[in-house]
């Protein structure tokens, strides 16, 4: 069976990143008038700031695209909208499990209480309302576990193809 789905996923922005960058304003605009009134040098720490400030800003933002293509599963990550960086691109037959990441079946990997420690990799949105699955593959020779907002019909074609290795929700 072939199957070509995209999924996007939009990571929320944590309130500590708003913040910080709300500070880096305000010192930015801080040295500007320092160095209107005081010494032309501020005006260098100002420059400096608001270099970092898009700095932060372009790698603070991340998106996510999961591509679920045949036997291959791909996630790339979206930094600003603009830079792509495909991170994995997975074979699915090596795949162990998928599952929401409450079920019994992840329930030895978890963080706490959880026999097996794997390499975890985030690729969730952070949102509160939407469910996130569990996916533990192998990767180079080595098993990783990563957390995932899939779709309903993503899973589905999952199930379709290996019905003992994905549990459904």
């Amino acid at each position: 069976m072939n199957y070509r789905m995209v999924k996007e996923v939009h990571r929320r922005v944590k309130t500590s990143t708003k913040v910080l960058k709300k500070v880096m304003i305000f010192l930015c605009v801080l040295f500007i008038l320092a160095g209107i009134v005081l010494d032309r040098g501020m005006m260098f720490l100002a420059l400096l700031m608001a270099g970092l400030y898009f700095l932060y800003d372009a790698y603070s933002e991340k998106d996510y695209e999961y591509v679920l293509d045949g036997n291959t599963f791909t996630i790339t990550v979206i930094h600003a909208k603009r830079r792509r960086r495909e991170v994995h691109e997975l074979d699915i037959k090596n795949m162990e499990v998928v599952a929401p990441n409450w079920h019994e079946a992840v329930a030895k990997y978890r963080r706490n209480g959880g026999t097996e420690k794997l390499p975890k990799y985030d690729y969730t949105s952070y949102e509160p309302d939407i469910p996130y699955y569990t996916m533990i593959i192998m990767e180079n020779r080595r098993k990783i576990k990563l957390l995932l907002d899939l779709e309903e019909d993503m899973i589905s074609a999952m199930k379709r193809m290996y019905a003992d290795r994905v549990f459904i929700a």
